[in-house]
């Protein structure tokens, strides 16, 4: 299945991915290797936490290729979001407390739901989508039924909007 990302988004993917492979995963081998030179590898706290490094390297990289393969770039300043679609700022109305609440749909990997930036593949994204201003609808939580009506679409572009911008240091196994 293809994954929908922005293209801010997909440079991110291949930066943590290059960075793993090229610096990251070459360092910690280096580490692994001085560490066996030390002698018994079965009592050596290094050599196991090196070891342990690697493997955790070696399943990122995994899912990392797998998430560039399966990548599907979208550029949502190139859509009208006339109505609801990747990349669309939603401004909802909660009809039942007459409260707004404000959502832009993003990638998997660009989600911060803590900051209004929801995965398309979320509840609330699926029920928002291809609705217009005006439209009203209906998601059902485990809870609760809530029920909004769409006041606003427009775009803003998803990284302006994202707090938690991961940067090589995050990309380290420490």
């Amino acid at each position: 299945m293809k994954e929908p990302m922005s293209l801010e988004g997909y440079d991110k993917l291949i930066e943590e991915f290059k960075y793993l492979l090229e610096v990251e995963k070459p360092k910690v081998a280096h580490e692994k290797l001085v560490a066996a030179a030390l002698g018994d590898r079965s009592e050596n706290a290094d050599y196991q936490a090196a070891k342990e490094k690697l493997r955790f390297i070696d399943k990122r990289l995994f899912y990392l290729n797998k998430m560039i393969q399966n990548s599907h770039i979208i550029d949502p300043s190139l859509h009208e979001h006339k109505q609801v679609a990747f990349g669309s700022s939603v401004t909802l109305v909660n009809i039942d407390t007459d409260e707004e609440e404000i959502y832009t749909i993003c990638g998997v990997l660009e989600s911060e739901p803590e900051n209004g930036l929801i995965s398309i593949h979320s509840p609330l994204a699926k029920a928002m989508l291809g609705k217009k201003e005006g439209d009203e609808f209906k998601i059902q939580l485990p809870n609760m039924c809530k029920e909004y009506e769409i006041e606003k679409i427009e775009y803003k572009n998803i990284f302006s909007l994202k707090q938690n911008i991961r940067t090589k240091a995050d990309f380290s196994f420490h």
